[in-house]
């Protein structure tokens, strides 16, 4: 097996390495930390009309860092396991299972209304990153999926091609 990260014509596009190995994963450990650390400014900010006032309960903050621990699995995934492989088939596979966990992502906001999707000039900064940057991260795994600016149209239909990470 060759050294992951050669060079060569089936290399990832800048683009991709920036937003799957830096980007993403750095905004999932922002989304772990308040999960985690600031419970009660994080459900403030997800919906400040059912969020409690002085006290958390128990179960809801078990649920939040359970939330924090899968938000540090997204991120340890993509900085990590993505940068420990050369082959695009388990690229493909990993962002194939993140971009089934945006759909479902997005599909729960939606119990804040249908407006949470295209109202934007009433967003806080959970709203951008639970709806824009989900957006955002689907669809850049959408172009990677389907092979949208990648120089080998071989890595485009699969098999064990080697990616540039540098």
């Amino acid at each position: 097996m060759a050294a992951p990260f050669q060079s060569g014509p089936q290399a990832v596009p800048l683009i991709y390495r920036l937003f799957f190995l830096y980007i993403e994963p750095l905004a999932s450990l922002v989304g772990a930390y308040y999960a985690f650390f600031q419970p009660q400014e994080y459900l403030r900010l997800t919906d400040p009309s059912s969020s409690p006032i002085l006290s958390i309960p128990l179960s809801t903050s078990i649920i939040l860092k359970q939330l924090s621990n899968l938000y540090f699995l997204f991120a340890f995934n993509e900085a990590l396991v993505l940068r420990a492989t050369s082959d695009l088939s388990v690229w493909r596979t990993l962002l194939l299972g993140l971009l089934l966990a945006d759909v479902g992502h997005l599909y729960s906001v939606h119990g804040l209304g249908s407006a949470i999707y295209w109202d934007l000039f009433r967003w806080n900064a959970i709203d951008w990153g639970n709806v824009a940057f989900v957006y955002a991260g689907a669809s850049m795994r959408i172009c990677f999926l389907t092979g949208l600016g990648m120089s080998n149209k071989g890595a485009q239909r699969g098999g064990k091609r080697r990616v540039n990470q540098r």
